[in-house]
């Protein structure tokens, strides 16, 4: 055999074993798994959870059943595969002559634990189809805090105001960021006589329970007592459990209450008068608020005819718990007639008003008494006259 053959021949071999090479590497390329997702980096806080959703394409020329699995995830991570909402541990994919449906997806979920610590994590997506090939989708995750193992008590809005006769309402948020469930214990720490109350849900508690890095809203409803003054104070708001609990301070200010009543010094609301005559009666204006009263005006509403005067009829200022005496002049008909007639005295401030009803028993009057005597003896002597002069006869 020549050279030239020898070369020829060679050249031949070379390039039978070159295609034949090229088509192999195409081939076992075209028949693997591709595993995509566009999030292969992602940062999270202790507590989150991570949401990936993983395209499986299937390039190869027959149905693979795929099975996945994690590597390298580090300890106490909590895992979930789910395709379509359900739980799967299998997935049959449709080969390349499917062409646009020879892919399916799936839903990774890990729930990050509390407690870990700051840094890069690093673990890979394993995918196996039923002739033992393995395909690989490295995923890294970026813990941006270091977890922790407590209870968060929180506020909208701390400070409030308003008066005494006010109810307060506060929004709190109780989230447990401990690794486990937490029934905890609500109390309040609130000055004597005060009234606090809790609700969640619509519904009056003294307690809640919270799933591991679960959050629940908290109505607070507080109210002061009945004779607070003006001021701010302070509520102390707790959740307990047997391991770990938070306090949140919570802050009233008082603007005061007003308040005002009117009586007589001795509390009796009735008297007696004659018709046309006059009648004096001492009325008593008690501050019983928190906070100053000014320009209290005082009124009356009387039966038609009949009149009241004030020897004072505003009082320019009144400090809580200060009374004041005002003397009351009433003038009735002389038309009245013998009865009860109603009264009713009226104190206004701007801020507070009070009234009084009193119940007037107008008396005939004693001249009218004389003289209706008198008219009988006149009657009983022209009687006894015409007797005397006529009876005889």
């Amino acid at each position: 055999m020549t050279k030239v053959k020898i070369t020829s021949l060679f050249l031949v071999l070379v390039f039978v074993l070159v295609s034949f090479t090229f088509v192999q590497g195409t081939a076992y390329a075209s028949q693997g798994l591709i595993l995509y997702t566009p999030y292969t980096g992602l940062s999270v806080t202790p507590g989150d959870t991570l949401r990936y959703s993983i395209e499986v394409i299937n390039n190869t020329d027959s149905i693979q059943n795929v099975t996945f699995s994690l590597q390298g995830l580090p300890e106490g991570w909590n895992p979930s595969f789910t395709s379509g909402s359900k739980s799967v541990q299998k997935l049959a994919i449709k080969s390349k002559d499917f062409e646009e449906d020879n892919s399916r997806d799936i839903d990774l979920e890990v729930e990050v634990p509390l407690q870990i610590q700051k840094g890069d994590y690093n673990f890979k997506v394993i995918a196996k189809t039923g002739s033992g090939s393995e395909y690989v989708l490295p995923l890294t995750v970026t813990v941006t805090e270091k977890g922790v193992f407590k209870t968060e008590l929180t506020a909208d809005q701390t400070n409030m105001e308003g008066y005494s006769d006010s109810t307060f309402n506060y929004d709190l948020t109780l989230k447990n960021r401990t690794a486990e469930k937490q029934h905890y214990a609500l109390t309040a720490d609130a000055p004597r006589g005060w009234d606090v109350r809790f609700k969640v849900y619509g519904d009056y508690v003294t307690s809640v329970t919270l799933d591991s890095n679960e959050s629940k809203s908290i109505d607070v409803y507080v109210n002061p007592s009945n004779n607070v003054k003006a001021g701010t104070y302070n509520i102390t708001v707790e959740a307990s459990s047997g391991t770990t609990s938070e306090q949140v301070n919570l802050e009233a200010v008082i603007k005061g209450k007003y308040d005002l009543k009117l009586s007589t010094p001795t509390g009796l609301l009735s008297t007696t008068i004659t018709a046309g005559g006059e009648k004096s009666i001492k009325l008593q204006l008690e501050n019983t608020g928190t906070v100053t009263l000014r320009d209290i005006k005082l009124d009356s509403s009387t039966p038609i005819d009949w009149n009241v005067e004030f020897d004072k009829e505003k009082i320019t200022k009144l400090e809580p718990g200060e009374k004041a005496t005002i003397d009351a002049k009433i003038s009735a008909s002389d038309k009245a007639i013998a009865g009860d007639y109603q009264l009713i005295i009226d104190a206004n401030a701007p801020e507070a008003s009070s009234s009084a009803v009193f119940r007037i028993t107008v008396k005939t009057s004693v001249l009218w008494g004389w003289v209706g005597i008198l008219i009988i003896l006149i009657v009983i002597a022209v009687i006894y006259y015409f007797v005397r002069k006529y009876g005889r006869r």
